[in-house]
């Protein structure tokens, strides 16, 4: 007989629970939540660091002061 760790064993309660969940809603936001906070690939990664830099070329950013000002503005709001 294996025994569990905490660990193990709120995984698997948390399993149980999701397996038995009903609400599609709920499901559908447990979804999104793990998509917004999956890790990327390295090629993933890199890809959007390519990105950026492009954006950085073609001047396609903020400095820090405009972006001061910008967040400043957030707050007047």
């Amino acid at each position: 007989m294996r025994i569990m760790s905490g660990t193990q064993a709120k995984k698997l309660e948390l399993l149980e629970w999701l397996a038995s969940l009903q609400d599609k809603s709920l499901i559908e936001e447990l979804i999104k939540w793990k998509e917004d906070h999956q890790r990327v690939s390295v090629e993933q990664y890199n890809h959007e660091l390519e990105e950026a830099d492009a954006q950085i070329e073609s001047g396609d950013y903020l400095t820090h002061e405009e972006a001061v000002k910008e967040v400043r503005s957030w707050r007047e709001k």
